[in-house]
């Protein structure tokens, strides 16, 4: 097989790779090691800044986003039993986040591809990119049981933490800069209605809380737990008891309880590879970094990524210039470092380290409280929050 672009994995960064390469002219190819049906129902991120919904809109891929996503123009902070709404767009010239689920995007994206764009082989497990530093690089995958190569000219790897494509990537040529935390997020899905129609961010003494939702049914609820916790050694009136008890505010506001459906719990890390280019192989997502999920910001540096590529193969079609692909990597660090800060600053605010001192905590509280109380200080959160521009 052949292709100007061999896309490996479809997440929502190389599907949306592949439709924006598909609206400027350029034939690629995605491979998929997961059947349909899996990548479908795969449970991640759900909250897509404005530049994501923007750019999801203008691929075409927007109309059930737009029907069935919820708006948000604000989240709530909660410590010390009190409450503050950070409102979005007041702070930040009208821009507000979409709540819309990455099995959805994903259905979007699939959808389309298989209807007007290139191939999309799903169960195509790619073994290895090979050439990264010549002019024809190639991955080799397995599809129905046979080897087979796919010829590019350039190979984007949207494959994940443990995929093959960051491997292609000499270690004498790489710089890998992370940080692991000693908790992680026991998550749960419950058939009950929000019992908030934002997220709330609560800090507390117990640790952090997060009240998030799928749908106006459907509600999607954290913990902070210790690392390593077994999310079924949590019993479903324990998980609740101690939600209520978080999410406490001095004016009375109640918590809806419903059967508890499904329970995992997601360990927190940040991670940089540096640099995200390597001949030409191009690294987009969580193949190049990864940010704890406390702002929100996976999915979208993500998508950052891959529209910063399409855009750089578009202007060297274009021009004959590939000035845009030789900056790649230094442009999407630029915004990837700047959602590692904020996602650590929101990490650091909000979750109580198992080790922390009574000096700790009031910085935390002090820390809330002039969020609360400075214009500036809210804006900075409602800048980072709603997203940086993609570059």
């Amino acid at each position: 097989m052949r292709t100007t672009v061999g896309i490996i994995g479809a997440g929502p960064a190389g599907l949306l790779l592949a439709r924006l390469l598909h609206g400027a002219g350029i034939d690629s190819v995605v491979l998929e090691s997961r059947d349909r049906a899996y990548v479908e129902r795969r449970q991640r991120a759900g909250i897509l800044e404005q530049g994501t919904v923007d750019v999801l809109r203008a691929a075409g891929a927007g109309e059930r986003m737009d029907r069935e996503g919820l708006r948000h123009d604000g989240i709530e902070l909660r410590f010390d039993r009190k409450r503050h709404r950070v409102d979005f767009p007041a702070l930040t010239g009208g821009r507000s986040v979409m709540v819309y689920a990455q099995t959805e995007v994903c259905k979007d994206l699939i959808a389309l591809q298989l209807e007007e764009g290139g191939p999309l082989l799903f169960e195509a497990e790619a073994l290895a990119v090979e050439g990264a530093d010549t002019d024809r690089p190639r991955v080799r995958f397995r599809h129905e049981g046979a080897e087979d190569v796919l010829e590019c000219d350039y190979v984007v790897g949207c494959d994940g933490f443990w995929g093959v494509a960051r491997k292609a990537i000499p270690a004498e040529a790489t710089r890998v800069f992370e940080r692991t935390y000693p908790f992680g997020w026991l998550g749960v899905l419950a058939d009950v209605p929000p019992s908030h129609d934002e997220l709330v961010y609560a800090r507390h003494d117990r640790g952090f809380a997060l009240l998030s939702m799928r749908s106006p049914s459907v509600s999607r609820l954290y913990l902070q737990v210790p690392e390593g916790t077994d999310a079924e050694a949590w019993g479903d009136e324990e998980i609740w008891a101690e939600l209520e008890r978080r999410f406490e505010t001095a004016d009375g506001w109640t918590l809806q309880r419903g059967p508890i459906t499904q329970k995992s719990v997601t360990p927190m890390r940040s991670f940089v590879h540096e640099p995200m280019r390597y001949g030409r192989l191009f690294l987009a997502g969580d193949a190049a970094h990864i940010v704890p999920p406390t702002g929100a910001k996976g999915l979208n540096l993500a998508v950052g990524d891959v529209v910063t590529f399409a855009r750089a193969l578009a202007h060297e079609r274009r021009t004959g210039s590939a000035d845009l692909l030789d900056a790649y990597s230094a442009t999407c660090l630029g915004r990837v470092w700047q959602a590692e800060r904020f996602s650590y600053d929101m990490t650091t605010l909000l979750h109580r380290a198992p080790d922390a001192t009574p000096f700790e905590d009031r910085l935390q509280l002090a820390r809330l409280e002039r969020i609360a109380s400075s214009r500036a200080a809210e804006t900075d959160l409602a800048e980072a929050y709603t997203g940086f521009p993609f570059g």
